[in-house]
């Protein structure tokens, strides 16, 4: 006999999320295609690129709320929901603690079912040995049931307006400076190594969609991995703080320390940004900026680093600490004890650059780069992503 192939719609950008139900409901309104998929519905939540459309606040609560929807959707229909979540390794595109994000999904959402994948390197960190691969499928299923028989609460009304506004002020800020910024593309493909990637065997699929196009044309593999090159990290923090201080600004604190004690979707997400924060390096970032960046975009490095600035000294207000992660001690020691190790090869990787720009600006883009400096960039670059444990 032959079995209908199982169909799983995506819904990735933040309009496919927040019209996620709508298509499910209407999916499951035709009687041929509920005879096709015998009770069962499948649907993957992406996350890559709704992080890169709307900024990572804003994308964590749209998926949230996509999940929320189609879990219920599938209720009213007596339909059996397994939810794919399309994780990258990088926060950025979903990645962080498995165990924590499946237990901070939407209560109802992980009914005995779970399906996610593992991309990259992750596939070697989390499956490369086989006692680490059957302790890390013994997270995934007890995360799974504990998920399924002690689900988390349904969030609060005043949480979810609180999310809401988080929302909507870190996607403006996000967007202002990603799209409407008209130096920032230039910025990006100074600063970072974007367009070295492309000329790399890094992957399965092209740098960009376009050739030719701006930051929406590139995949978000290449997008992640330049900011983290340069341990920037922006695609991850980038509107965040703005929009943490205006919730506090506008009389929401208690409310933010509320989300942050009794709900796991909120506190998983400031963990994950708080250990985004530890990762990134200021100096590190103005350095390639002093060695690859034309005076008249200086301006804009600027901007960000105080926006970083900003955004880890109010998430430490909110927590109340003095440093980063000092809940999670042994996590903060391991970044500590890879950083010393990482910082040398990004300030090689930016002399590389460098080197290889003038070389290519002196004897046209077309000319091949010598096999030693390119062989000496891919070393960096693996070895900073290594340090990172993130490529994409």
């Amino acid at each position: 006999t032959i079995s209908n192939m199982p169909i799983a719609p995506l819904f990735e950008t933040l309009d496919d999320l927040d019209n996620a139900a709508q298509c499910i409901r209407h999916l499951l309104s035709l009687p041929w295609y509920r005879g096709y998929c015998h009770g069962g519905q499948m649907v993957m939540i992406g996350y890559s690129d709704s992080a890169k459309d709307a900024g990572w606040m804003a994308a964590g609560w749209a998926q949230y709320r996509a999940m929320e929807e189609v879990t219920a959707v599938c209720a009213e229909a007596d339909v059996r929901l397994t939810l794919f979540h399309g994780r990258g390794g990088t926060i950025g595109r979903g990645g962080g603690p498995a165990h924590a994000a499946i237990l901070s999904q939407p209560p109802g959402s992980v009914n005995n079912r779970l399906r996610v994948t593992e991309q990259g390197e992750m596939i070697r960190f989390k499956f490369g040995f086989p006692q680490v691969a059957v302790q890390s499928l013994m997270l995934y299923a007890s995360a799974t049931l504990e998920a399924t028989l002690l689900p988390p609460p349904v969030p609060k009304q005043e949480w979810r307006e609180v999310m809401d506004q988080l929302s909507a002020d870190s996607v403006k800020v996000y967007r202002g400076i990603v799209r409407e910024e008209p130096d920032f593309v230039p910025y990006f493909r100074a600063v970072t190594p974007e367009m070295e990637l492309g000329k790399l065997p890094l992957g399965s699929r092209p740098a960009k969609r376009k050739p030719d196009g701006g930051v929406e044309s590139l995949r978000a593999i290449p997008w992640i991995f330049a900011w983290t090159q340069i341990r920037l990290m922006l695609p991850t923090w980038l509107g965040c703080g703005e929009a943490l201080e205006n919730a506090v600004n506008n009389g929401n604190r208690d409310v933010l320390e509320a989300m942050m004690a009794d709900w796991p979707f909120f506190k998983a997400r400031l963990e994950m940004l708080e250990m985004v924060f530890t990762k990134t390096d200021a100096q590190l970032a103005r350095y390639y900026e002093d060695q690859l960046v034309p005076d008249h975009l200086r301006y804009l490095g600027e901007k960000l680093r105080r926006m970083l600035s900003s955004a880890i000294e109010v998430l430490l207000d909110l927590k109340e600490g003095d440093e980063l992660m000092s809940a999670h001690p042994q996590n903060k020691e391991a970044i500590g004890l890879r950083n010393p190790y990482t910082d040398p090869l990004n300030f090689l990787q930016a002399e590389l650059l460098q080197r290889v720009r003038s070389h290519e600006k002196m004897a046209g883009e077309d000319a091949e780069v010598g096999e030693e400096l390119e062989q000496a960039m891919m070393i960096t670059i693996a070895g900073i992503a290594a340090g990172m444990r993130n490529t994409g």
